[in-house]
């Protein structure tokens, strides 16, 4: 058992603080397409403010995630370049990234759904929605959901303005620079925000682990009147990094890789008497380009996504309400290595919420889906909360289904001769999973509130990659006899059984000391009937813990963070890689607020204890580095 105290201290978060993070057990949230109280979902959430970001020492979203309790954040490379967000085991490709109501998951790959393109500023709040939820967003929702709303988008028009920026410097050559602007008014909502992250990165195997990353967006919400609300907004992400070894482990891989994408999405809301009536529509491009080493011809793959969903809430009276919406998405990717495809999918969908009795509250969702690929599909899931005082008991029961991406299907399909790596299959199957779970939650007080869940879930047709011989494969005609290839399969059955502890506590201990933090521990036991384990389903960490604190006193900060793994070790002595059993990984941050609030000024550390490690076998993460910076906040 490890046990840290941690400690962060600011005298400008103090009374925001406190704020923010009272009410433990009524946090209001959206995490069912409309608004309810935590305590009364029946499901295991984690909601976090988007101003953590500044609070802790992180340099990206995947980053902020990786310390939430119950998340594993398996990344590739220095300040977030490339991350898989993991969620009760599985798959990365398991896991949902929904931005203010609409889906970001990119049909090329799960690699790229870290790959978020909002400004951390923009974030009101990210709710952290764990086990099945296809009922109510669709495919790829089995091991969770990751929730962000936007202020721009959220329903409030605060009047005035705000102002950010954040600069700093330290080892390997790195530099940040971010800044966010804001400005309000009765009516209108308009943001502005760019932050870029570079780094020459440690030394690698003939490179090093550089990063180049910018991100820019631009927000705009209006209100017609008291009932109409139109919010719209335009996002761009260009990222150029180092990507040896991220997806083999050949000594001849030396790869780096530029992923650009675009983001547009627009939102009309009605409000009326008894409901409210909401439209969104998302458009996505992306545009990748690996090169596996510098003599190579590149994989250009650029991929499409079209989102539609349209959904009416009613308040039937004071304890039921409904909601009802359809939903349409069109996938595209055009690729000189998976070749050119197109897929369609639809969805008719209806939850309901009641109040039985006083404490008493049942959910229940349906959604019907309509895919080209695996057809229709009825996706059911019911959740039950018992809920007196302080204490809630909360079961869950619900389906999922997810289909293979577009690499999934066609990697490697479109080349005229491969000699090794991986290979899609255009055969696989749809995922199919059940979830049920059991929980109880107790809020100590306002300030303390600790969460448990035992959860199993049971998988038909798991898609990942399992080593195959030249002899076994399907398609051999651009391959090379003799040689070994990861193949993408269907897993006959999975079953994954698993333990959640989390404990969140936030006070104000004194006028100018206040106190925040969060503990979670995730056991997993995942169990297959195939003899030969796949890639990405023996990865997932079987023991993990997340922790975070984060306070103020006067005008000192002190921020500190940790995440512990146990897993299972792997090694391959071709490019001298080792995958621990276990690692611990701590950074901390301590500042100085200015005189006449002129900002503040502070030193990070990452990777405090230098720890040599990896998420993934043969991607090396950062050593320890030393970076100085400034705020300021207006």
């Amino acid at each position: 058992m490890i046990c840290l105290c941690v400690f962060s201290f600011n005298v400008n978060h103090a009374q925001q603080l406190s704020n923010e993070l009272a009410e433990l057990g009524n946090v209001t949230i959206t995490a069912n397409l409309s608004e309810q109280k935590m305590k009364e979902t029946g499901r295991n959430l984690v909601v976090l403010k988007g101003d953590f970001f500044y609070k802790l020492p992180v340099h990206s979203l995947d980053e902020l995630l990786k310390y939430i309790p119950g998340i594993e954040v398996q990344q590739r490379g220095a300040l977030g370049a490339q991350s898989d967000i993991v969620i009760r085991g599985g798959t990365f490709q398991q896991v949902l990234v929904i931005i203010d109501g609409v889906k970001l998951n990119d049909p090329l790959t799960g690699h790229f759904n870290a790959t978020i393109p909002i400004h951390p500023a923009e974030i009101e709040r990210i709710e952290v929605l764990k086990g099945a939820s296809s009922a109510i967003y669709g495919s790829e929702a089995v091991g969770g959901v990751i929730n962000i709303i936007t202020k721009t988008f959220s329903q409030k028009m605060n009047k005035g303005n705000d102002a950010k920026l954040d600069l700093s410097a330290g080892q390997y050559n790195t530099y940040s620079g971010s800044v966010f602007l804001k400005t309000s008014s009765e009516k209108n909502v308009l943001t502005g925000s760019f932050m870029s992250n570079h780094t020459n990165g440690n030394e690698l195997r003939g490179t090093n682990g550089f990063a180049h990353l910018n991100i820019g967006n631009i927000s705009y919400a209006h209100s017609f009147n008291h009932n109409w609300r139109l919010n719209a907004r335009v996002a761009a992400d260009f990222r150029d990094f180092n990507a040896q070894n991220f997806y083999t482990t050949f000594l001849s891989d030396t790869a780096n890789e530029k992923v650009n994408t675009f983001w547009s999405q627009v939102s009309l809301i009605k409000k009326m008497e008894n409901g409210l009536w909401q439209t969104d529509a998302a458009f996505k491009m992306l545009h990748d380009q690996y090169w596996y080493n510098p003599s190579s011809k590149p994989n250009d793959n650029r991929s499409k996504l079209f989102f539609i969903q349209s959904h009416y809430t009613e308040n039937i009276d004071e304890n039921n309400a409904f909601t009802g919406g359809l939903q349409f998405s069109k996938k595209d990717i055009v690729s000189n290595d998976r070749g050119n495809h197109s897929l369609l999918h639809g969805a008719v969908f209806g939850m309901m919420k009641h109040q039985l009795l006083k404490d008493l509250f049942l959910n229940e969702s349906l959604r019907l889906e309509a895919d080209e690929v695996y057809g229709v599909q009825l996706l059911p899931q019911v959740n039950l909360a018992w809920s007196p005082n302080q204490m809630t008991l909360r079961t869950s029961v619900g389906k999922s289904v997810r289909d293979a991406d577009f690499t999934e299907r066609y990697n490697n399909y479109n080349k005229p001769n491969v000699s090794g790596g991986s290979i899609g299959n255009p055969d696989l199957n749809p995922e199919s999973a059940w979830n049920i779970e059991i929980g109880a939650d107790y809020r100590f007080s306002n300030a303390f509130k600790w969460n448990n869940t035992l959860f199993y879930r049971k998988q038909h047709n798991l898609i990942d990659w399992t080593q195959t011989n030249y002899i076994d494969m399907p398609r051999t005609e651009n391959l090379v006899p003799g040689k070994v290839y990861a193949l993408a399969t269907n897993n006959s059955e999975v079953k994954t059984t698993g333990f959640e502890s989390d404990i969140h506590f936030s006070k104000k201990i004194s006028k100018d000391f206040s106190l925040f933090a969060s503990l979670g521990y995730t056991y997993l036991n995942t169990q297959s009937e195939d003899s030969i384990i796949s890639f990405y389903l023996s990865s997932h960490a079987k023991h993990i813990l997340n922790i975070a604190f984060v306070g103020s006193y006067q005008k000192f900060s002190l921020s500190w963070n940790a995440v512990y793994k146990n897993r299972e070790k792997k090694s391959e002595s071709a490019i001298n890689a080792y995958l621990s059993p276990s690692y611990f990984l701590m950074s901390g941050k301590i500042g100085y607020a200015l005189p006449k609030k002129y900002g503040s000024v502070y030193l990070e550390v990452d990777n405090i204890l230098n720890e040599s490690y990896s998420d993934l076998l043969g991607s090396v993460m950062p050593s320890r580095m030393l970076l100085l910076g400034y705020s300021f906040k207006l």
